[in-house]
């Protein structure tokens, strides 16, 4: 292994450090400290085999967090791991297993009681309801969840 590659592979370590990142993320980030192609494919390939990167394993746990701290659902967080290289396939799998283990309309009704606790929908007006259904939209949560849970709440 060059010097080169040695210095990468310890950034590519720091960097992994901190959170885990998509196979994408990292040739990204060592290519824009400057360090050659070469050196970035050697190192990439060294921290697949080692298992240090694993996108799958990546979008799982992106998947949970962005849940578990309201961030997101489904649409966005689609557009998130695209936007971090992971490939379609891979975020199929990972939506799937959300499904599997969260119901949509219960994430709407835990971030609802959060962020808008006196929200109910049969008092609000058309703009109060807008501005609360554009938010969880924003989210990636879909209409028809949305409004479900409005008319759940509504009743």
């Amino acid at each position: 292994m060059t010097d080169e590659a040695k210095q990468a592979l310890r950034t590519a370590l720091k960097a992994l450090s901190r959170r885990d990142h998509s196979e994408w993320e990292m040739r990204r980030a060592l290519q824009r400290r400057g360090f050659s192609p070469d050196a970035v494919d050697s190192v990439v390939a060294r921290l697949l085999e080692a298992g240090y990167l694993d996108d799958a394993r990546f979008a799982r746990t992106f998947v949970e967090s962005a849940v578990r701290n309201g961030r997101g659902y489904g649409v966005r967080i689609r557009i998130e791991l695209l936007r971090r290289g992971v490939a379609e396939s891979i975020i199929e799998e990972s939506l799937g297993t959300l499904a599997d283990e969260y119901e949509e309309s219960a994430l709407i009704r835990g971030l609802l009681a959060k962020r808008y606790p006196d929200f109910d929908p049969r008092s609000a007006d058309d703009r109060q309801k807008r501005r609360v259904a554009g938010y969880f939209q924003r989210r990636g949560f879909s209409p028809a969840a949305i409004l479900h849970v409005f008319r759940d709440r509504g009743e």
